[in-house]
């Protein structure tokens, strides 16, 4: 955790904003959250939580990499995730939810994955999703699973969770499947979800980075490399 961290955030969000089609976003706070809360890890490295974001990482990008009854690309998951071009930041999520070197010893089943799915607890992005609205989802389920009770578990829980989701976009759950498992699972899932609950974590570095603007506090560390004060002013 550095002290410039609004700084950089801030820094790179305007950028983010205009130029990039999707943007996952991965908070070191919801990591920290989830080594002490759900692993139970004492004192978290940078190895844990690297874990955590490679395992969200390659869920996501799994259907470029192995075939599958379902696949979704990027350029799709794009196509699908994002109703309006500036809204592309994503909450990403993984299930099941295990600390580097240990094994899932219960085997779960597609509906406890689809219901922890949608748990705040596995999401790594430190908002909470029960604040805003989703409008748009992607699932993407790894292992030898059936496509109709994938399809059947979905339907439930969008029906279960229909208050948190957009009501002005039609089928806005979308689901994709990889019949390869990660190594020492069975099957898991990993989740993206597209929510306006995402504003919670843009307000917070914005309060940091004016509280710490307004003093010009660590400002002489960017300046001294070569940056004006007016590219904070603009960012």
């Amino acid at each position: 955790d550095t002290v410039v961290e609004p700084y950089n955030c801030t820094l790179a969000l305007s950028e983010l904003i205009e130029f990039t089609d999707e943007t996952v976003c991965i908070d070191n706070e919801a990591l920290y959250d989830i080594c002490y809360r759900t692993l139970k890890l004492t004192t978290p490295t940078y190895g844990d939580l690297n874990h955590l974001v490679s395992a969200t990482m390659s869920g996501i990008t799994t259907c470029l990499r192995f075939p599958g009854q379902l696949n979704a690309d990027l350029r799709k998951l794009a196509v699908n995730m994002v109703p309006f071009p500036r809204l592309h930041f994503f909450v990403p999520g993984f299930v099941p939810l295990t600390s580097r070197g240990s094994m899932c010893y219960r085997a779960l089943t597609v509906p406890e994955l689809t219901l922890q799915m949608f748990d705040a607890k596995n999401m790594m992005t430190a908002c909470d999703p029960r604040h805003g609205r989703y409008l748009t989802v992607a699932a993407i389920f790894r292992g030898r699973m059936s496509m109709k009770e994938v399809d059947e578990q979905m339907l439930n829980i969008q029906n279960k969770n229909s208050p948190y989701l957009a009501d002005w976009i039609p089928h806005n759950v979308k689901t994709a499947v990889c019949d390869i498992p990660p190594r020492g699972l069975k099957m898991s899932a990993t989740f993206l979800g597209n929510t306006t609950a995402i504003q919670e974590i843009f307000r917070r570095v914005s309060e940091q980075f004016t509280s710490m603007f307004r003093r010009k506090a660590f400002l002489h560390w960017y300046t001294g490399e070569g940056m004006d004060e007016m590219e904070f002013t603009e960012a």
